[in-house]
Parts: structure tokens; C-alpha cells; sequence
């Protein structure tokens, strides 16, 4: 199995000079199994130049996982170039949203009426084909297993776990640990504490052994408390659930968009310099544009 960043901040897509090492795009993660099967995790502005690599493989077969519909992960949709060209056929999957009850068909409708892009889906020449899926609900893609698990945000979202070719990978998307989530004054505090238990060790579970887990590591303990509530987690939390998880590569992504290059690298090093002398640890990395990981 073979993983490529495409885009790895959070929030909004954020180029320029400060950002150019580890790039400016948001969330899109290319895995090709063996087979060289096309998964992509995401669609965030990344998904572009991942569209414009892929011509030589016209007619092209593509399957999406969205983790939710938030802008930064979505943002690529209207432009994933083999969906102009005829013969292409891209398959969306990703939850249904529990509030509104819309699939996540919808979210391509949505993006491409007029008000907000030129070209209506019925001129798109590629085909597009939802999939509405459920938490736990194994689904087979050629060689590769995903299971899509309920994680912790604002809106309905989903993590993935892909298992193929004796390798896994479990990407969290956007996720905050939930019981740090909760308000201890809520009066539904205990109900609600041991139901965020309950979904943090369902997660730990999915993770459990994975070669690669790619997780949302937006904020620093320090600046956690406020930020509560938004539905990102923090570096400290990323390596709490790769020890508990006993994962073998860690990487830290959905960088917070409002920071250097420099200073995530600083942020990085310091949350490292803390773990020195701890008995067990993955291999622990900030995720990059560009960057291929073989597992």
C-alpha cells in the first residue's frame, strides 16, 4: 500500500512563503494498493493536483471517502478533472447527515449549482456515483476493506480504516477527543461522559496495529481549552491514541492554517522533546505535500 499527501491544513487552504515546506493545501490522501486501486481520502483543494496526475490512467475508476462536508474537505469536488472526460467513473462515499437527513449525493449537488460553479453536474462528461454509508459497515473496494467509524466534530463525520495487501492505514479525519469535548457543567454530563468512552475506545479499536494512522493534530495542549468544542484534536491527543492503539507510523495533519511552517515545525519538536525516555513510541512525523509513505 502506498499513501501520498496531497493537502494537509485545516480549515483553509493557506499558500504562500510561510507555508511552502509542508504546503498550503487542505485535506486529500492518495492510497493505490498493490493493484494500483485508486482510494482517496478527502477532497479538499489538495484533490486538484492530485486530478492533474492522473490523465494516463484515462479511463480512470476513483473511489472518494469523504470524511464530512465542512469546506476545507469538500472544497476539490468541482474540480477533479476526470470528471469532465467521458469513460472516467468517480464513486463518493461518506455518511449521511444526521440533522438534515441529506446523503452524500447532496454535497455535489450542492456545490454545483449555478450560484457557486459554472458547470452543472449534467455536463460533466465522467460519471458520479454516491454511496451512502453507516459506522462499522464493512465495504469492499478490489483488494482493499474500509470500515468508516463515527468520530467527534460538529457535524455527522466519519474515520476510515483501510485494510489491503496485509497493510492498514486508519484516518481519523476531522476529530476531537470526546469526553474532553464535554462541558462538566452540563447537566447530562455523567450520560454524555460515558457515552464519549464508549466511541473513544470504539476509535482505539479501529486503529488497533495499523501500519499508518494519519491523525487531525490541529492545536497545542495550550491552546486546546480555547478551541473547545470545534471538533479538532491536538498533537498530545494524536500520540495518546497511536500508544494506545500500538500503531507503528504516527502522522500529524490539518495543520493549524494560521501557522508557519517554522512554527509547526517548532511545536513538533517540542511535543517530541516531551516524550523522550517513554518505553514505548511510534514513529512519529508531520505529514507534508508530496510526501509517499510505502507500508
Amino acid at each position: 500500500m502506498q499513501v501520498t499527501f496531497w493537502g494537509v491544513r485545516g480549515s483553509i487552504a493557506s499558500p504562500g512563503a510561510a507555508t511552502v515546506r509542508y504546503g498550503g493545501n487542505t485535506t486529500c490522501i492518495e492510497v493505490r494498493t498493490d493493484a494500483n486501486e485508486l482510494l482517496i481520502l478527502d477532497a479538499g483543494t489538495g484533490l486538484y493536483p492530485l486530478s492533474r496526475t492522473l490523465q494516463a490512467e484515462y479511463p480512470l475508476q476513483a473511489h472518494l471517502l469523504i470524511s464530512h462536508a465542512h469546506w476545507d474537505h469538500i472544497q476539490g469536488l468541482p474540480f477533479f478533472e476526470p470528471n469532465f472526460v467521458e469513460g472516467n467513473r468517480l464513486h463518493l462515499y461518506g455518511p449521511t447527515d444526521q440533522a438534515s437527513g441529506k446523503s452524500i449525493g447532496h454535497v455535489l449537488d450542492v456545490q454545483l449549482q449555478h450560484s457557486y460553479f459554472p458547470v452543472l453536474e449534467s455536463q460533466m462528461k465522467g460519471r458520479v456515483e454516491s454511496h451512502s454509508l453507516t459506522p462499522a459497515q464493512n465495504i469492499t473496494i478490489g483488494s482493499a476493506r474500509i470500515t468508516p467509524y463515527a468520530t467527534c466534530h460538529p457535524v455527522t463525520s466519519f474515520g476510515y480504516r483501510i485494510d489491503a495487501d496485509g497493510k492498514s492505514l486508519f484516518f481519523t479525519g476531522d476529530h476531537e477527543p470526546p469526553e474532553s469535548a464535554i462541558d462538566p457543567a452540563h447537566p447530562q454530563f455523567k450520560q454524555m461522559q460515558a457515552q464519549a468512552r464508549a466511541l473513544e475506545q470504539q476509535l482505539i479499536r479501529g486503529m488497533s496495529g495499523v501500519d499508518l494512522l494519519i491523525a487531525d493534530s490541529s492545536y497545542t495542549e495550550a491552546e486546546y481549552p480555547d478551541k473547545r468544542g470545534w471538533g479538532h484534536g491536538t498533537f498530545e491527543t494524536s500520540l495518546r491514541y497511536a500508544q494506545a492503539a500500538r500503531v507503528k507510523t504516527l502522522a500529524f495533519t490539518h495543520h493549524e492554517p494560521t501557522r508557519s511552517d517554522d512554527q509547526l515545525e517548532a511545536v513538533f519538536n517540542d511535543v517530541m522533546r516531551g516524550r523522550s525516555g517513554e518505553g514505548w513510541q511510534a514513529q512519529c512525523l508531520l505529514a507534508k505535500e508530496g510526501m509517499r509513505l510505502t507500508l
